[in-house]
């Protein structure tokens, strides 16, 4: 063991990296017998079983694009494509027996991706959140919203259970909107030493740069619905009440705390088809709907509008959809609601942007992932955003992302609706652009700014936390093969993210 700059334990011990070798050359060899077995299999159907899968993905993801960017009779036919496809692909292995090489080849694939990942998990340098002790807090102050979760508040009597332990709680109304950010500020000149939240992202966010202004822990309580903070804080989701446990056996992290355009975040900023969807009054009650009903305007409309941003020196154009995030999620997955943050200490902005204009493009996502050329994946500590709306006029709208948010729960009362991106000659500059700030949508003037303050935030877990992990990373092939062959590795697992562009 060795310390690292940060003071987090770093694992650097000769026989882990033994066995990430031993891993990766297991994953390079079956990457090699899946193409010797492929080379086998052609007489029996093997190269029709790999071209008619590459063909199915293709087919199914231009679907997909037509179905979602496109109304009417197109509708129809994408959501029919995209059912075909893989329905087409199974009746095909059914047929003169090519399911055998097709178990074979996929067998062969899952060895590969396991090994590779938990060979590149072993060889990066693990540097462990610093955990310092903490004294039980005297005067905690929760604040509690009981719409959250679906009413998680209320199911696990949270209420009751903090203010058992000595705290303070003030209970949202639901009714009657109200300022937290001032509720957590009273508060702090009432003499609090420790403020929590029972919700959202949102309102987690607002209540945490208070406890950060006036260098107080802060306390989370899962009780959210996605909970994506608390996730990546290890918290347990599905008992919100042990988050309590803090309250009496308690350690302290230290995390970075975003800010955009002296809003804080603690999980993500989107821009683009998301950030206008969620503005739409119809959004809470119908999500799916909502988005169906917009999305073509936001994708091929007339006037949609295109993300322009610079990610610290570095310029990225006309995105359809950027995500700003606190710290970097381990991979796009982020894209579907899914991915998780392995630190929320390394003082970088993760960047994820997307740009899809047709159907082939959609294809390339589909089959290359993250080495799509659509597709940017990066860090940064500065992100600068603004909007073109391309055309004479219209409805604008930005892209075709989702956030792995929030979704928003009354924490604050929403921004107007879907926005408009103005009228104006080609590549008009709009002035106001749509927003979700950790879910809230929300309404900011361009230039917005995303930066990071490292380590502001001082929260208070409790001592057991059973959702840490360790997210597997990218299969990157050039790492791989370096490991399995003994090459020097880089050392440094934030980056090797690379800026893909």
């Amino acid at each position: 063991m060795s310390q690292d700059g940060s003071g987090g334990k770093r694992t650097t011990g000769s026989g882990t990296r033994a066995a990430a070798r031993f891993l990766a050359r297991i994953a390079v060899l079956a990457a090699v017998g899946s193409l010797v077995l492929l080379g086998f299999a052609i007489g029996d159907g093997g190269l029709v079983v790999l071209l008619a899968g590459l063909l199915g993905i293709v087919v199914c993801a231009a679907g997909a694009w037509w179905f979602v960017a496109h109304r009417g009779a197109v509708r129809l036919l994408g959501a029919f494509v995209a059912i075909a496809a893989p329905a087409g692909f199974v009746t095909l292995l059914s047929h003169d027996g090519l399911w055998r090489p097709a178990l074979a080849l996929v067998l062969c694939w899952v060895v590969v991706v396991a090994c590779a990942r938990a060979a590149l998990r072993k060889a990066r340098p693990r540097r462990r959140t610093r955990v310092l002790p903490a004294s039980p807090p005297r005067r905690a102050f929760l604040i509690m919203n009981p719409r959250s979760g679906d009413g998680k508040v209320g199911r696990f009597r949270l209420v009751e259970r903090a203010e058992a332990l000595g705290a303070r709680v003030a209970v949202l109304d639901p009714d009657a909107p109200a300022d937290v950010t001032e509720l957590a500020r009273e508060a702090v000149a009432d003499g609090a030493d420790l403020l929590g939240v029972a919700g959202g992202d949102g309102t987690q966010a607002l209540v945490a740069a208070v406890a950060a202004e006036h260098d107080l822990p802060f306390l989370v309580i899962s009780a959210g619905t996605r909970n994506h903070f608390a996730m990546d804080l290890g918290l347990d989701r599905a008992d919100p009440a042990r988050c309590l446990d803090a309250l009496t056996a308690g350690e302290e992290l230290r995390v970075d705390l975003g800010d955009v355009d002296g809003r804080p975040f603690v999980n993500t900023v989107s821009f683009g088809v998301y950030a206008d969807v969620v503005q739409h009054p119809d959004y809470r009650d119908a999500k799916a709907g909502t988005a169906l009903t917009l999305m073509p305007d936001l994708l091929v409309g007339e006037g949609v509008r295109r993300l322009d941003a610079r990610i610290d020196d570095t310029p990225l154009a006309s995105q359809q959809a950027l995500l700003v995030s606190n710290n970097a999620y381990t991979s796009p997955d982020v894209l579907s609601g899914g991915g998780r943050r392995p630190r929320l200490d390394d003082g970088e902005l993760g960047v994820l942007g997307i740009r899809v204009e047709g159907a082939a493009e959609a294809a390339d996502l589909a089959v290359r992932g993250a080495q799509s050329t659509g597709l940017t994946v990066t860090t940064a500590r500065r992100v600068e955003v603004t909007a073109t709306v391309a055309g004479d006029g219209g409805t604008g709208g930005a892209g075709a992302g989702a956030a792995p948010a929030e979704d928003p729960e009354a924490d604050r009362a929403g921004a107007d609706g879907p926005g408009s991106g103005g009228s104006g000659a080609d590549a008009s500059r709009t002035d106001e652009i749509p927003v979700a700030v950790d879910g809230e949508a929300l309404r900011m003037a361009t230039p917005v700014v995303c930066t990071l303050r490292p380590g502001a935030l001082r929260v208070l877990v409790p001592r057991d936390r059973p959702g840490v992990a360790d997210p597997a990373p990218r299969v990157d092939w050039r790492r791989l093969v370096d490991l399995a062959f003994g090459r020097p590795v880089p050392d440094v697992p934030g980056r090797d993210r690379g800026r893909d562009r």
